[in-house]
């Protein structure tokens, strides 16, 4: 079976493969029909025909209704394939041959294509959803969004803007519906969107603005417009003449944008374009514009979605992953709706919204997982984990399925949190622990994928496969992309033993940094491989797994290297850690780390052990910090790291590391930086005073 035939199969199963549609009496063994028989000439009593019917009946209904396993496309003992001979260059076993797929859909070259073909399947069917707090979701159609999104492209090109991929516009706001109609206006007339976010920066803001000469930028609220007139009153954004609002302004910000030089407008006052003109620009990093293409978002952004899908919007839409699942929505028709803009919300939109799809990244089902698995009665933990094998049973023989016994009477009140729909989960953006993959696809009851990837490859390159529910690697290569394991000699990888930096070639790769060469070419090498940063490792059924991490190496002061987000990863799997920064020093020995317990279960396991107290108490107690850091290095122990990668020495803080106070990145990554330079004190005193 190839991809196209897979993927179109896994849409009309609805992802799950229920019972197969056979004849009732087909199973139900024939009886001789001569003129002989009768059921007298059996001597059977009549409360015992009645067992026998009751017994027939039953074995034919669960005949009909006993869950099948999922049919997986392809050998899961070989899922990628070498190419020209070399195993460490790989491509999906899903393609014919080494000829990667451009295109889903011949008549989808673009984004612009894509979601014509959404308003040709759904019509007037809902497509962007949002809410007020208390209240339902509301719709706008495929058609009204078409509708809004050529009146604002036609008023953008009223106000200056040229039709063409050299126009860069900006958007500066929150998930919501006008961001993706904004989007599309763009897109309708052939200009590229550059995404902005209040994490940047001012620096960061002022560089991407004059780097990418943007003169309109689309707002949500007046006072992003505001910090955006300062940077104009300050001289320091020349190019910047035009800011579009989705919120009513006052006539106080226009009198002041009007003082200096900019039109401040509302958005209800204002050709196709080719597969490789650019799309977006994606500054991620708040330095280096990606450019991304229309023919990458086309190839990276194929879901088993279908017509009556849901999804959940909350993601940072400037990150390229909630950009690919968006794309891939609109193309199918389906619908989106968009979170209520206050994290804190989030459940609450997702249990009124009941979506279908559910995009997440690994720190959403770490707390899902602490919170589930922190059942206190040891009767109910007992029951939970017993339920949990018995699922993973059915796991292992290909079975997915949310109506089993168990499912009923114990994971119902779990799955209803999340909506009681969930078809799909799809985790990205960081390395996720197999004991929590494992756990959650037995107690969610739905197809859990795993992919990886990068906005300068359009978000993915590799993706699990349906069918394969083996935890602890990331899948292999999507049929748009070829992967392939270079030396690493510094850090001891060699590409002979299947371990190395991922190079990542194919049409979904970008084709470089805006006015950026230097940067391109270190991303970039002379046949097109694109440079990860990332060390994988080829596992015998053609999957790969992520090893290691080569761009945040250090040494320590005795020779070793340390890469600290793999060593941050396996500490993640701890009970009572929310969250965790490991740090070295050249000049040390050794690694401390700063640690955020999770608040939801820290106070009970720390209970357990004798210590009461408030949160914020129990972070400055000197026995919990003792006993956090024998849990990690026992966790640690356990997971192989060597004693050089083991923390020492951790400072508790009550304290979330949180886009909001500048500590991770709108696509939640942490900020090693600015991370290190606010706990630069404790860190400090940690080396001070810990003797190794």
């Amino acid at each position: 079976m190839h991809f196209q035939e897979w993927l179109q199969s896994l849409r009309t199963s609805g992802g799950v493969r229920g019972p197969e549609n056979k004849d009732f009496w087909s199973l139900v063994p024939s009886l001789p029909l001569s003129s002989s028989f009768s059921f007298s000439s059996l001597s059977l009593s009549p409360s015992s025909l009645l067992g026998i019917g009751a017994l027939a009946s039953f074995t034919a209904y669960w005949l009909v209704t006993r869950p099948r396993p999922m049919r997986p496309p392809c050998d899961l003992n070989a899922q990628s394939i070498p190419v020209q001979g070399e195993p460490n260059w790989r491509r999906s076993a899903l393609l014919k041959d080494d000829v990667l797929l451009e295109f889903y859909y011949d008549d989808t070259r673009t984004a612009y294509d894509m979601f014509q073909r959404g308003l040709r399947v759904a019509g007037d069917g809902p497509c962007l959803g949002f809410r007020k707090p208390g209240e339902p979701y509301q719709w706008i159609s495929y058609t009204e969004v078409a509708e809004q999104a050529q009146v604002l492209g036609s008023g953008l090109l009223g106000k200056g803007c040229q039709p063409n991929p050299d126009q860069l516009v900006g958007i500066f706001a929150q998930n919501r519906p006008e961001w993706i109609i904004s989007e599309l206006a763009c897109y309708t007339f052939s200009m590229a969107v550059v995404p902005l976010y209040d994490t940047l920066g001012e620096e960061a803001m002022v560089h991407i603005l004059n780097l990418a000469e943007i003169s309109l930028v689309i707002c949500d609220k007046e006072e992003k417009a505001e910090s955006l007139l300062g940077n104009k009153e300050k001289g320091v954004t020349p190019t910047l003449s035009c800011l579009v609002l989705f919120n009513p302004c006052s006539d106080a910000i226009v009198e002041r944008g009007k003082n200096c030089g900019v039109e401040i407008l509302e958005l209800t006052q204002l050709m196709p374009p080719q597969p490789q003109d650019l799309a977006v620009v994606c500054f991620t990093s708040g330095t280096t514009g990606t450019m991304c293409f229309y023919r990458s978002l086309c190839e990276s952004s194929s879901t088993p979605t279908t017509l009556h899908d849901v999804s959940i919007s909350y993601l940072p839409l400037a990150h390229m992953f909630e950009r690919m699942i968006q794309v891939s929505m609109l193309c199918h028709g389906a619908r989106v709706g968009f979170y209520q803009g206050d994290i804190s919300l989030l459940m609450d939109d997702i249990k009124t919204l009941k979506p279908t799809f559910f995009p997440v990244v690994p720190r959403l089902l770490n707390r899902i997982y602490d919170k589930v698995s922190s059942v206190t009665s040891p009767l109910r933990r007992a029951v939970l984990h017993y339920a949990v094998r018995r699922k993973k049973a059915e796991l292992s023989s290909g079975v997915v399925r949310n109506n089993s016994l168990w499912d009923r009477l114990v994971f119902n009140r779990i799955q209803a949190n999340l909506g009681g729909n969930l078809r799909f989960i799809l985790t990205a953006s960081a390395p996720i622990s197999p004991t929590v993959l494992s756990f959650l696809r037995a107690t969610l009851g739905c197809l859990i994928f795993e992919g990886y990837g990068q906005t300068e490859c359009t978000a993915g390159c590799t993706f699990s496969m349906p069918g394969d529910w083996s935890a602890g690697h990331v899948g292999a290569p999507l049929p748009c992309a070829m992967v392939k394991l270079i030396d690493i000699p510094d850090m001891n990888y060699y590409a002979k033993n299947g371990e190395g930096e991922i190079c990542i070639r194919g049409h979904s790769v970008f084709r470089g940094y805006l006015k950026d060469e230097e940067k391109t070419t270190e991303a970039l090498d002379r046949d097109g491989w694109l440079h990860s940063g990332d060390v994988g490792q080829w596992l015998p059924n053609g999957t790969l797994r992520i090893i290691d991490r080569k761009k945040h190496i250090f040494k320590l002061s005795q020779g070793e290297y340390i890469a600290p987000e793999k060593i941050e990863n396996v500490y993640m799997r701890c009970v009572p850690v929310l969250q965790v920064f490991v740090h070295g020093d050249s000049l040390q020995s050794h690694l401390i780390g700063i640690v955020v317990p999770d608040p939801e279960v820290f106070i009970d396991w720390v209970k357990k052990r004798g210590i009461v107290g408030s949160y914020e108490e129990l972070c400055q107690n000197p026995d919990v910090k003792k006993e956090v850091l024998e849990d990690m290095t026992a966790v640690g122990k356990e997971a192989g790291l060597k004693s050089f990668e083991q923390v020492k020495d951790l400072h508790l803080h009550p304290e979330m590391f949180s886009v909001s106070n500048g500590l991770l990145t709108p696509t939640l990554k942490t900020r090693r930086v600015d991370i290190h330079r606010v706990f630069q004190e404790q860190i400090t005193n940690m080396y001070s005073t810990t003797a190794i």
